[in-house]
């Protein structure tokens, strides 16, 4: 009988054991899915600070664009002030009977560089517009290229302008000079 005695306690202490090592194991699972669930819904919340934070960026970006093309079309529109400003002085002179013809070639370069330099405005506008994505290299580069000739076409309008006054300048002072003599 003791024979069966400790084998009866021996198989209980087993049986003990393997309830507890089943329930352990339950436990272990059920903490595993919790742990699971938990990092789920950690990473439905880290995809909604991306989805916010790449809508920051695209907002962003398009506010830059934005601020951009409105620094060409300002240093447009001051070129532009300043052209009419110059044509009602060559009007001016003109009543005045002053010869204005080189500062009206001037002009007329001035004008031809702003309609260009609106043409690469425009195209830059319709790039950039194109998407709220970020730009291909391609893209980029053809933007540079039209950003830096819009550049240049500005410059020189603003120039052609400038010597436009020098012109009408020079033409004040020839007869001034011609009339000291006689």
């Amino acid at each position: 009988m003791k024979k069966y005695l400790s084998a009866i306690l021996v198989s209980m202490f087993i049986f003990s054991l393997s309830t507890s090592f089943v329930f352990a194991q339950t436990e272990i699972q059920k903490t595993r899915e919790v742990a699971k669930q938990k990092m789920e819904a950690l990473k439905e919340g880290f995809k909604k600070e991306k989805d916010q934070i790449k809508a920051k960026i695209k907002e962003l970006r398009i506010s830059g664009r934005e601020q951009a093309l409105e620094k060409f079309d300002n240093k447009i529109a001051k070129i532009e002030e300043l052209k009419n400003k110059v044509n009602e002085k060559i009007v001016k002179f003109e009543a005045k009977k002053i010869d204005t013809t080189s500062a009206k070639t001037f002009i007329a370069t001035a004008e031809t560089k702003l309609t260009e330099a609106k043409t690469k405005v425009a195209e830059a506008n319709t790039l950039l517009s194109g998407s709220a994505n970020q730009l291909t290299a391609e893209s980029k580069a053809k933007l540079r290229t039209l950003a830096q000739d819009a550049q240049t076409l500005i410059v020189e309008a603003r120039l052609a302008l400038g010597n436009a006054v020098k012109s009408l300048k020079d033409s004040i002072k020839i007869p001034t000079k011609t009339e000291a003599v006689q």
